[in-house]
């Protein structure tokens, strides 16, 4: 008896317990335990409001301990500091001092996202420029080391998981608060409920304040048709990971990315097309889980993607691709710039930090004099013809918000690339769609041709995208090698351009068959028409309970069959 209490022990002990090799997330069944123990606790708390935001807070603290551990104080410290500066902006009159407090709050916020995804970036950045070498320092922990005694490393700065979401979605609150768009909370545990709901705290969905906080205060109610449908969007995330993106990872994809030069072109080619499926499904997998454990506590989370690549041009593409984030950057970067109606002083003072990254990243004078040329030429053109002058000035807006959205991604020039190359996009597309003989997309071959394009320029991009991330577990918190990366991201694209072999097809398909079944197949769904899907949601929610056990049942065996030796973690936890 006594080693069976020890042993219960031991394990509790574990279950409590920071373990960095295994943090709690979706694809554990640790993960579903910790569920079923919150939902349990909710049963008998949901009738009374304040304790049960309490006790979600504290379970998503929870959560967010287990997966990044001690990182739990900068998420409770962003609670306490945004809750404070919320309630002080609504409560003063004077504008000016509204404003600096929404600037505290927003300076808090990025100073705390720049110290720890970029500080490796800028250093680099500083000793490429001068021909210094200095080392990163962390200066957090060794306050720590010293006031708590603690055991830091003070030679490396860990990026906590999710950290570029929880700013942005506290960002969204006391901008909101600001403008007048919401009153603050009055209960330190409802802000911070808000902040770190677990199903989206480390990669998303990002939920804006107006549409959940309000959602705190409404009497939880679950339809047994949303009961089905929360448990259908579970099982649909958990398939898309382990069926789509974990297997084509680990029996293609990593292969491929990790030694292209080993492969030949139509080999890289495919494994490029392929990663577009493996990252969309892998995001989009993890907020329809997020998503769906939301919806069993009754809280409802906005769509995060929406079929994105039935886009048939680059604009439809951000419009249905990681919706909360291209909604955030337009309405809390792009429209501030100017938007479409015209530059501001943030949009030249931006400009110049890019020319100078640019110029640094280079190594070279020459690209500051050109840009500066260029900039110069656009600014004297904006001035003597005032009818181009909205125009320029929208489409640096646009390249803008691009640039600065891919290096949210991650401190990487690959990142800088990749929104580059969509900004770019981007503005094409608006002067080529007015006279394309292809713009009429009610016609069928138009549409499939745009779809097309769309769809293998999007995954060109991809090169620098995945070279610039990180894709297992232990290299979250690893620095970029930036030379490295980009040689990788090049590196595959002369092989599919140089070393194209076309004889090789054949037998990689044969080969390879599993592979490429399962990925037409999972393309093939992603382009079934909306209303399709929309019925065997319904469906599937509107089943009896024991059919839906089963159904359930089955899906878990199938993707047990699918499943990896070693746990993948999800793609945009880095970010």
């Amino acid at each position: 008896m006594t080693e069976i209490f020890d042993y219960w022990l031991t394990q509790a002990g574990a279950f409590f317990a920071f373990d960095p090799a295994r943090p709690l997330v979706f694809t554990d069944y640790i993960f579903w335990i910790f569920l079923g123990g919150v939902l349990l606790i909710d049963g008998f708390v949901y009738k009374r409001r304040r304790l049960r935001h309490a006790f979600l807070f504290g379970a998503s603290l929870f959560f967010y301990y287990k997966t990044t551990g001690l990182f739990f104080l900068l998420l409770l410290f962003t609670c306490v500091w945004d809750f404070v500066i919320g309630k002080r902006i609504y409560v003063t009159r004077h504008a000016g001092k509204r404003k600096w407090w929404l600037i505290s709050s927003i300076a808090m916020n990025l100073g705390v996202l720049f110290y720890f995804k970029y500080a490796y970036f800028f250093t680099d950045l500083y000793n490429q420029t001068f021909g210094t070498q200095l080392v990163v320092f962390n200066h957090l922990a060794h306050w720590s080391n010293g006031f708590f005694n603690t055991g830091f490393d003070v030679d490396k700065i860990i990026l906590p998981i999710g950290i570029s979401f929880f700013t942005f979605q506290s960002i969204s609150y006391t901008v909101e608060v600001y403008k007048g768009q919401l009153k603050p909370v009055k209960h330190f545990t409802d802000f911070a409920f808000f902040v770190t709901f677990f199903p989206q705290l480390v990669a998303g969905p990002i939920v804006r304040s107006t549409d959940l906080i309000p959602q705190l205060y409404k009497t939880y109610h679950l339809t047994k048709h949303q009961w089905g449908l929360a448990i259908f969007w579970i099982m649909n995330g958990l398939l898309k990971k382990f069926i789509l993106a974990d297997y084509l990872a680990v029996n293609f994809i990593d292969r491929v990315f990790a030694h292209p030069d080993s492969y030949t072109g139509f080999e890289n080619l495919m494994a490029i097309f392929a990663y577009s499926l493996q990252v969309y499904a892998d995001f989009s997998g993890y907020t329809d889980i997020a998503i769906g454990v939301a919806l069993l506590m009754g809280f409802h989370f906005t769509k995060n993607f929406n079929s994105p690549y039935k886009a048939s041009s680059v604009a439809e593409f951000w419009r249905r691709w990681h919706m909360s984030l291209s909604n955030w950057l337009r309405d809390y970067l792009y429209i501030p710039l100017g938007g479409n109606q015209g530059g501001s002083i943030g949009s030249y003072v931006i400009t110049a930090i890019f020319i100078g990254l640019f110029t640094a990243m280079s190594g070279s004078w020459m690209v500051l004099c050109v840009s500066s040329a260029v900039i110069l030429l656009l600014f004297l053109l904006s001035q003597l013809y005032p009818v181009v002058r909205n125009p320029i000035q929208t489409n640096i807006n646009l390249m803008l918000t691009m640039l600065i959205g891919g290096l949210w991604h991650g401190a990487s020039w690959n990142f800088l690339i990749w929104g580059g190359l969509n900004g770019m996009a981007l503005v094409l597309f608006k002067y080529w769609n007015r006279f394309s003989p292809w713009k009429d997309k009610t016609k069928w071959y138009n549409r499939a041709w745009g779809i097309f394009l769309t769809f293998s320029f999007i995954t060109f991009t991809r090169v620098w995208f995945r070279a610039g991330s990180n894709t297992g577990w232990s290299d979250l918190n690893e620095t970029h090698d930036i030379a490295g990366e980009f040689m990788a991201a090049t590196g595959m694209l002369q092989r599919i351009f140089l070393h194209m072999d076309w004889t090789v097809a054949p037998d990689v398909l044969w080969g390879y068959g599993q592979v490429f079944t399962l990925f037409a197949l999972g393309m093939l769904i992603h382009w079934l028409p909306e209303a399709w899907k929309e019925n065997y949601r319904n469906r599937f929610a509107s089943l009896p309970y024991p059919a839906l056990g089963l159904v359930c049942l089955l899906a878990i065996v199938v993707m047990y069959q699918f499943i990896t030796a070693d746990l993948h973690p999800f793609i945009y936890f880095q970010f």
